[in-house]
């Protein structure tokens, strides 16, 4: 035995369990008693890593859901504002969503997008809220499939005549050949309107040209027209083109005429908003003053048949370009996230909800 060993009972058991050889029996003992335990402990153990990766998976983002297939963008005429955005956006598009093919369709404007939209020939579209309004009032085809993306930036409405022309008001067009849009754009809607309004019949009081702003500026420059609506972004290139080789004016529309188009287009008029051209949109074209106008706000448009995951990334596409976009088309400047969740008249699409809940600071 060696020297300094001791010799005693253990745990009061019988006399010959004794621990020997400087207590090597006692730490064999203990040895057995630790691995019980881990063993004990092991499943606790593994239910902590589970919930711990539970709470990773929780706490940190994925990122964004990668969307794939193809989509057709229904954007407007080639000289317009809305294809002008369409065409950069489709930039970022094609960045942001690589495994998604984006077709861009020039068309008439904000009723034949709805028509293409709501028809299935196209996934996403630009539209004015009356326009809108007027297509889910009709129950026209597809109407209820409409759903909301964004609410982007408002489009003025802009009488455009020569500078000497003799029209003060929307009512001096009587007799006169005026320029109101292609048959499936928002101008003509609300050209319409206004010329209703102003007590004038489309029909009859006047000459309805149904030109673009792809021909518009030219036909009024070579005296084919007297008088041209539009309704776009500040500034339209078309018009800005226009002011630099022709004399032109806006022409006011007055508080009185917002009034009496509340009054004549019911619900609908909710869409509309008093608002001014500042004087500086088109350079010495708008005089010393602000033009007052009416203005109506653009959404991007598409429908619940698309699916959720590239609906979220159309929008949070359209929301994250917004500067650089604007740095070429201005009107996407105002492209703003605390107001373009109102897509009023249109709900939002789930995939839409979804990026603003998560982009939501």
């Amino acid at each position: 035995m060696r020297v300094g060993a001791t010799l005693r009972p253990v745990g009061g058991g019988p006399a010959g369990a004794l621990a020997t050889r400087g207590g090597c029996w006692q730490d064999r003992r203990m040895s057995a008693q630790s691995a019980r335990r881990g063993r004990r402990l092991a499943p606790g153990a593994g239910a902590l890593l589970a919930v711990g990766a539970l709470l990773v998976w929780w706490l940190v983002p994925e990122g964004p859901p990668v969307p794939h297939g193809s989509a057709v963008f229904s954007t407007g005429v080639r000289s317009g504002v809305y294809h002008k955005y369409g065409d950069l956006l489709e930039e970022y598009l094609r960045r942001d969503l690589p495994h998604v093919r984006v077709a861009l369709v020039p068309s008439e404007g904000s009723r034949q997008n709805l028509e293409r939209v709501a028809a299935g020939s196209a996934q996403f579209t630009f539209a004015t809220a009356d326009v809108v309004a007027a297509y889910r009032r009709e129950h026209r085809p597809g109407w209820e499939h409409l759903r909301g993306c964004a609410r982007l930036y408002d489009d003025y409405v802009q009488l455009v005549v020569p500078r000497g022309s003799r029209v003060r008001s929307v009512a001096d067009l009587r007799g006169l050949r005026v320029g109101v849009g292609q048959a499936g754009s928002g101008v003509r809607l609300v050209a319409d309107r206004l010329l209703r309004a102003a007590g004038l019949d489309p029909a009859t009081a006047l000459t309805e040209v149904l030109h673009g702003i792809d021909r518009m500026p030219d036909e009024l420059a070579a005296g084919r027209l007297d008088a041209f609506f539009w309704t776009g972004g500040l500034p339209t290139a078309a018009v800005q083109r226009l002011t630099g080789r022709f004399p032109v004016r806006l022409v006011p529309l007055e508080a009185g005429l917002l009034r009496r188009l509340h009054t004549a287009t019911g619900p609908d008029g909710a869409f509309y908003r008093a608002a001014d051209i500042p004087a500086d949109a088109y350079g010495p074209t708008g005089g010393a003053a602000a033009v007052p106008t009416v203005a109506v706000a653009n959404l991007l448009v598409t429908t619940d048949r698309v699916d959720e995951d590239l609906a979220e990334g159309f929008t949070r596409t359209v929301i994250g370009s917004r500067d650089r976009i604007g740095r070429v088309v201005h009107p996407a400047q105002l492209v703003d996230l605390r107001t373009a969740i109102y897509t009023d008249p249109l709900p939002l699409h789930e995939g839409a909800v979804r990026y603003y809940r998560s982009a939501k600071p």
